[in-house]
């Protein structure tokens, strides 16, 4: 995005688009739009008020969608670049435009008259005639008006307000830190012998970095393909617990900038660990000006789960069954790395042991693995994937406008008729947020003219093309790309056209990884696997004694990961569940009982990974985190169904998606769910998927 602009008044923000105008879009452009349209949506909505005689679908809930999809379309490719392409200018264009939507949606949100309204249209004789989709809309609308503040007094409406206010720009400030300190530090070698056992492909990306810096030789960052290779692949333990150290105290008063090995300054500045404490804070406020106990009990008000006890126990029963199974990996990896001359074994010998055990056992390592993943290959038979199983095509176009040379379109096609489009940005790079992630850029709705197509981001940070060299993927990075593109089928391949429970809208959000983590599924299938795996060189097969090996190795210290995931979930929803006002814990401080309690590995006292848990802290997975084990039950129990009629049978393929993709936020995830199975979810197949033995 250009930080210059000829004239302001022609700002493509406002204009009407198909796709996002990345090209024509300014910095200057951003607050001003943002501003304007939200001053547009007020007026109309104060003439709508003014004017309506009696609320129907038609007289009220369109029209606002309708004004509601413009600021929608203007505000998601500026929160889109602001994640991607981050920069100073943007920064501040972004952070004062969240002020402003903040604001707005607080007001929306506690507007009596347009309540009253609603309520109204809910009492009425018509709401019996509306679509299911329309009478969820307008349920989830008034539920979220009372969650939003709408029957408090005006006193508490104003704290309200101050409350949603501060936790937007805190959260926008979290994200800031852990993406200033990550790119804060850095290590510059000349000497290649200090790298020794980085693979050619890591060793490639290290001297391709120092080049971007303008130095001979090779530069390791924090971003986390860069970190990763060393944790996994560095012989030298000293540099594997600096890099280690560097990366678990992002964005804490243990941070520090580097150069060249030399600590030159402190990055105090992007300390989270006041915002964590504000944060907290705040959410328990607001959680009991709205008469909840506690924030946890304020996020499951949207969720599938029925309360908090139900959400710890679901927790604690995972922790039960794993521990043994994670105390077994854990003694395995110290015995392994006792034996081979390891003493004193710490957290930053674990992921170097790990593989080095994994290649021992299995005689398979992920960097062997690599080869068979080059990116194309994966991304050409993922597409081929999602053909068989839900009767789409996908077709790349360069007809696009686009933000980065990198970036890719798609369009999906069903039947010969095209119904959706993606962009794909796969690979890491300055200035663009850490993990991998799927936003909507435009949703699946009625309009005037006929129907607007859904449009999605599709993000991950995967290490890029070096050279003649492709993109190669550990089968990680591919069960990840599996995993967004499950997202962006889920908001592409909706045949729901009311805007608030369209796709991903509305859904539950214990239930939005189901697709996700469904479609991870066919990365350990024998019979995809020949779809998205070809040797990058010679384009052979992946060898069968290879494929063996990879799926002997599928539950390779799953104990542990399991574990570790309940950790993250447990910790999150204890932080605001037993969150007290009169003597809060300090997060660092709930997070180490969680893991006396459940772990079986205690990292070191400097670690302060909860200072860039970005998920609950910048996310939308505040007391919600459980979520994800929460829906592995889901897509593990869903996929059972595909192991009894065949991983590529059409008929179950078209179950799924009539029954869950194309669904919606429009019914109860509990209620699709069973239409699909015959039955509510068992967690059996999760364990079972993980090598737990379903008694143990």
């Amino acid at each position: 995005m250009s930080n210059s602009v000829n004239n302001l008044s022609i700002n493509p923000l406002l204009g009407a688009h198909i796709l996002p105008p990345f090209s024509a879009m300014k910095t200057e452009h951003v607050e001003p739009a943002i501003s304007q349209i939200i001053a547009e949506n007020r007026t109309h909505l104060q003439n709508l008020l003014t004017d309506l005689p009696l609320a129907t679908w038609d007289s009220l809930v369109a029209p606002l969608e309708n004004q509601g999809d413009v600021l929608d379309q203007a505000w998601a490719p500026v929160s889109h670049l602001n994640a991607v392409c981050n920069n100073e200018d943007l920064r501040v264009a972004y952070t004062a435009s969240v002020a402003l939507l903040t604001a707005y949606s607080t007001e929306m949100s506690q507007n009596e008259a347009l309540f009253n309204r609603y309520q109204q249209l809910a009492q009425s004789e018509n709401y019996a005639l509306l679509s299911q989709s329309q009478k969820q809309a307008i349920d989830n609308s008034l539920r979220d008006f009372r969650l939003g503040g709408v029957a408090l007094n005006a006193l508490d409406k104003k704290r309200f307000g101050e409350i949603q206010q501060r936790l937007s720009e805190l959260s926008t400030q979290f994200s800031n830190h852990v993406l200033d300190a990550t790119q804060a530090w850095y290590k510059h070698f000349t000497d290649v012998a200090a790298l020794a056992g980085l693979s050619e492909s890591a060793l490639a990306q290290a001297a391709q970095a120092a080049q971007k810096k303008s130095l001979t030789g090779y530069v390791i960052t924090l971003d986390f393909p860069s970190y990763y290779a060393v944790m996994m692949y560095a012989d030298n333990r000293a540099l594997r617990e600096e890099v280690y150290t560097a990366y678990v105290t992002r964005a804490s008063t243990e941070s520090k900038k580097t150069n060249n090995g030399q600590r030159i300054e402190s990055t105090a500045e992007f300390d989270n660990s006041e915002i964590i404490a504000e944060t907290l804070r705040l959410r328990h406020e607001l959680a009991q000006l709205l008469g909840f106990n506690n924030y946890a009990e304020r996020s499951l008000a949207t969720k599938m789960a029925r309360n908090t006890k139900q959400v710890l126990s679901f927790l604690q029963e995972l922790a039960q069954k794993s521990k043994p199974y994670a105390q077994r990996d854990y003694a395995e990896l110290c015995e392994f790395a006792a034996a081979q001359g390891c003493e004193n074994f710490q957290a930053w010998d674990s992921t170097y042991y790990s593989e080095k055990l994994r290649v021992a056992k299995y005689a398979v390592s992920q960097e062997e693995l690599r080869a068979y993943f080059p990116v194309e290959k994966v991304i050409a038979g993922m597409f081929e994937v999602v053909s068989r199983l839900f009767g789409i095509e996908v077709k790349q176009s360069d007809d696009f406008d686009t933000y980065h040379p990198e970036v890719r379109f798609y369009r999906i096609y069903k039947n010969a008729e095209h119904i959706a489009s993606f962009y794909l940005d796969i690979f890491a790079r300055e200035g663009k947020r850490g993990g991998a992630w799927m936003a909507d850029a435009r949703v699946r709705r009625k309009i005037a003219t006929g129907l607007q197509l859904p449009v999605a981001f599709l993000t991950c940070n995967f290490t890029p093309p070096v050279g003649d060299t492709p993109s190669l993927l550990t089968h990680d990075e591919v069960t990840t790309l599996f995993h967004e593109f499950g997202h962006g089928l889920h908001h592409m391949l909706t045949q729901i056209d009311v805007a608030a429970v369209s796709g991903i809208n509305g859904v539950a959000w214990d239930a939005v990884e189901l697709p996700s983590q469904f479609l991870e599924n066919w990365c350990w299938e024998p019979e995809a696997i020949p779809l998205i795996s070809a040797h990058y060189q010679t384009e052979a097969a992946l060898p069968k004694m290879l494929l063996d090996k990879m799926l002997a190795a599928k539950n390779f210290q799953s104990g542990l990961q399991m574990l570790r995931q309940i950790e993250f979930a447990l910790f999150d929803f204890r932080l605001h569940a037993e969150y007290n006002s009169s003597n809060p814990l300090r997060a660092r401080d709930v997070l180490r009982q969680v893991r006396n309690e459940v772990a079986v590995v205690q990292p070191p006292e400097f670690n302060r990974f909860e200072n860039s848990f970005s998920h609950i802290f910048a996310g939308g997975y505040a007391a919600g985190y459980y979520s994800y084990k929460w829906a592995e039950v889901l897509s593990a129990d869903a996929f059972s169904r595909f192991e009894e009629e065949g991983i590529f049978n059409a008929a179950t393929g078209a179950s799924f998606l009539q029954e869950i993709l194309q669904q919606g936020g429009s019914q109860a995830p509990m209620e699709l769910f069973k239409k699909f199975l015959g039955r509510e979810p068992k967690i059996d197949a999760l364990l079972r998927h993980s090598g737990i033995e379903v008694n143990a």
